[in-house]
């Protein structure tokens, strides 16, 4: 039953992008004050610093909700990935985007001298985030994993290896890739929005961010994420993780979220779950108060 709600969800978080976009034109993107070859920053407020990463064909805005509290205490740093947002795609027309983003964290990083970061990724940014921690272990102080796996091909068969995963990736990442400019399938768009978050308003948030993607980034970056495995890596990531992971009656339930998400980082050393209920795969647009608690707690430690 995990495996096939699993599916399901990886399915829709994969596939989001070949049903939503745009046609070959961008929109103007709010004026970062770093822009980089993969990523472009905004950083507000003062204080210690955190880095929020979103995921899949998501802008920065995916974090509005928790920015102006942080932004108080912290020097927040919201990345957009080139693409994302209406934003030019940049070096991320070329293979390698998510060790492009990785590089230019580590250089930002560098540059801003923020080693020891407190870092928030959801989904695929969260994906990044332990890749960050795995080749750079001092840039980040601690990980807060926001609904991702370190491989989620498990979700497609338990058994799952990146050779049997791949051709499926690259089938997947193909298509969307030659969807760039034609017009989208909105049924099929408010289908996979309706799987990925709960509330009509976060539905309606996904789907607008999810239209301004381009999806030659996209397919790229879902296949990247499709064909990386962490599994390996998380005996050796001694950064501590927060895991935030949602649940809901539509499934998976909590014993089988609880099952999931604990199986696949069993590994890790130091790891902390922490679930939330009544929300789906954005789980900061379903429960804003539990995800902002959640938060909090993290920077607290």
């Amino acid at each position: 039953m995990i495996r096939h709600l699993g599916l399901r969800l990886a399915a829709s978080a994969l596939t989001l992008g070949v049903v939503l976009h745009p046609a070959a034109s961008h929109a103007a993107a709010p004026a970062p004050v770093t822009r980089m070859a993969h990523i472009s920053v905004t950083a507000t407020g003062k204080g210690t610093p955190v880095i929020l990463i979103p995921g899949l064909s998501s802008p920065g805005a995916v974090w509005d909700g928790v920015v102006p509290d942080l932004a108080r205490s912290h020097r927040v740093y919201v990345v957009q990935v080139n693409g994302f947002g209406g934003d030019a795609p940049g070096a991320n027309l070329s293979p390698g985007i998510l060790d492009g983003v990785v590089a230019d964290l580590h250089a930002l990083i560098g540059k801003d001298r923020i080693g020891g970061a407190a870092i928030v990724g959801h989904s695929m940014g969260g994906l990044v985030a332990l890749m960050l921690a795995k080749a750079h272990p001092g840039d980040a102080g601690k990980l807060m994993i926001v609904d991702s796996l370190p491989f989620i091909g498990t979700l497609f068969a338990p058994a799952a290896t990146v050779a049997m995963v791949e051709p499926r990736a690259r089938q997947m990442r193909d298509a969307q890739v030659a969807s760039y400019g034609k017009p989208a399938d909105a049924a099929a768009a408010r289908a996979v929005a309706d799987r990925l978050a709960l509330k009509p308003a976060s539905r309606a948030k996904v789907t607008a961010w999810a239209e301004a993607a381009d999806p030659r980034v996209s397919g790229q970056a879902m296949y990247e994420d499709m064909t990386t495995d962490l599994r390996p890596a998380l005996k050796g990531i001694a950064t501590p993780i927060t895991l935030v992971y949602p649940w809901n009656a539509a499934g998976p339930d909590k014993p089988q979220a609880d099952a999931l998400y604990t199986a696949a980082y069993a590994d890790a050393p130091h790891v902390t779950f922490v679930d939330i209920g009544d929300a789906a795969h954005f789980v900061m647009l379903d429960q804003p108060d539990a995800f902002r608690t959640a938060l909090t707690t993290f920077l607290a430690k």
